[in-house]
């Protein structure tokens, strides 16, 4: 059974429960099997979950939810189980052992849901980078090809989706950590809308640049689990406006035709991306357009503007300060630069420089900049906007994770991902859809962004290109 659940996603493995073809052990048997076959090449987990896994499989207490019995994974960051390992790609944390202090408000909607949670996932330390080798527990490798990186920070759940252990994988986003991976590894991975899925009990004022959802294989997945998650919580300061029907309806229906404007070029220098990504998305294009609707070239001004930018490494700078002072107290001591990264340490003495003035500077260029953006969509008549969403294909591993010289990484990181970043400054929603292969048989994704609170039509959009270029049989070098 495990070769065939393997290709199944998440909606048709939930169908097998509820029609009595498969029980919920029997998934969790069959995920764990795969999960161990796959490790070793992958190193795409970092903490096991099994046996907890197997015995809320086989309890009579499992939520009925929509996804009953379907296997499940956390990413090691932001998400978690009272009193289960939590350790943020932090060797401080692992080798202090550190458990969750709480269930956090989204890992027990996913317990809602009827997942069963069977491991916990790589991630850079604190999730820096845009790829996934950590020191604490070194590199996951792409399931395409395993000389390059699956992306990050949610690049373990990624590699772990594409090589088919689980059919989605929680997953979060504060500069692109969804929908870099989900470009590297061939998956949809949906950025939501500040607000979308409360992120309780941390908060959007203090971390506003990070949402948390999941990569998943296909859009009706995407958008049926976005429907057992969504919502607020109590004294949430941002949220995002109620939608007007299940988000699993928008899966097929026709978005009318919408005006999209198209941009393959870095908007601060006007400089075009790798060939195969611009080839990718002008396909793209040309699929949108042959579906009715209207694409040209145009994209924002503000983007080409150097405050957006700055008010996020400001932000990025700032959090990285206060994630370390926060992991300090949680293990009982202040971390020093032996306990981290090279990189983390340098980002975080940055952000101790900071002043309150420099911080609310940022936050006003922030709000500032997220204005002049959503007049693009609001006022000025566009649906959507289309970009690739890297700017090359995936690196090799070493290549952004540089601890010898760690701003050359850090540095180089920049010409890979040009686009994601500015839609963490504004909130707004975005997807990656894996329209497009390379020559060398690496997937390409693509981004479609639309206003604040329009996940609707990123999954109409989404399912039309699904339908008209489907990836759902495609196979990474590496599959379980």
């Amino acid at each position: 059974m495990t070769d065939d659940l393997a290709t199944l996603d998440a909606t048709a493995q939930a169908e097998l429960v509820r029609r009595g073809e498969a029980t919920p052990t029997e998934l969790v048997e069959a995920a764990i099997a795969r999960a161990e076959a796959t490790q070793p090449r992958l190193n795409a987990l970092t903490t096991e979950r099994y046996d907890r896994g197997r015995e809320e499989a086989a309890s009579a207490a499992l939520p009925a939810g929509p996804f009953c019995g379907v296997p499940f994974l956390f990413k090691d960051l932001t998400c978690g189980y009272e009193g289960e390992p939590w350790h943020d790609g932090m060797r401080a944390l692992k080798d202090a052992d550190f458990r969750a202090p709480h269930t956090t408000a989204l890992a027990q909607r996913f317990r809602n849901a009827g997942l069963v949670t069977i491991a916990r996932t790589n991630t850079p330390e604190l999730g820096i980078m845009p790829t996934t080798e950590p020191l604490a527990y070194g590199p996951t490798r792409n399931p395409w090809d395993p000389t390059r990186t699956p992306g990050g920070s949610s690049g373990g759940s990624a590699a772990a989706v594409a090589a088919g252990i689980v059919p989605f994988a929680h997953a979060s986003d504060g500069g692109g950590s969804i929908r870099i991976p989900a470009s590297c590894c061939g998956l949809v991975g949906l950025k939501t809308s500040r607000g979308r899925i409360s992120v309780s009990p941390s908060g959007e004022i203090a971390r506003p640049l990070s949402v948390q959802f999941a990569l998943t294989r296909s859009v009706r997945d995407c958008a049926a689990l976005l429907d057992a998650v969504a919502g607020p919580e109590p004294g949430d300061a941002v949220v995002a406006p109620i939608p007007t029907r299940p988000y699993r309806d928008e899966v097929g229906a026709d978005p009318g035709r919408l005006r999209i404007g198209l941009c393959t070029t870095v908007p601060a220098t006007g400089k075009p991306v790798a060939p195969d990504c611009v080839a990718a998305t002008e396909h793209a294009g040309r699929l949108l357009e042959a579906a009715g609707h209207h694409v040209e070239p145009a994209h924002p001004d503000v983007l080409a503007e150097r405050d957006i930018t700055g008010a996020f490494l400001a932000m990025w700078n700032g959090m990285a300060a206060s994630n370390l002072a926060r992991a300090g107290r949680l293990i009982g001591r202040e971390l020093t630069a032996d306990d981290v990264e090279p990189l983390t340490w340098y980002l975080a003495e940055r952000g101790r420089e900071e002043t309150a003035v420099t911080l609310m500077d940022a936050q006003f260029a922030m709000q500032t900049a997220t204005r002049r953006l959503a007049k693009w969509w609001e006022v000025d008549g566009w649906d959507l906007l289309l970009t690739p969403t890297l700017g090359e294909l995936p690196p090799e591993l070493g290549v952004l994770q540089t601890p010898n010289d760690p701003l050359a990484g850090f540095a180089r990181g920049a010409s890979f991902v040009p686009y994601t970043p500015f839609f963490n400054v504004t909130g707004q929603p975005a997807i990656n859809v894996p329209v497009g292969t390379s020559a060398s048989g690496m997937p390409i994704g693509i981004h479609l962004v639309a206003a604040w609170g329009r996940e609707d039509l990123l999954l109409r959009v989404a399912a039309q290109l699904e339908a008209t270029a489907p990836w759902a049989d495609r196979r990474p070098a590496v599959h379980a």
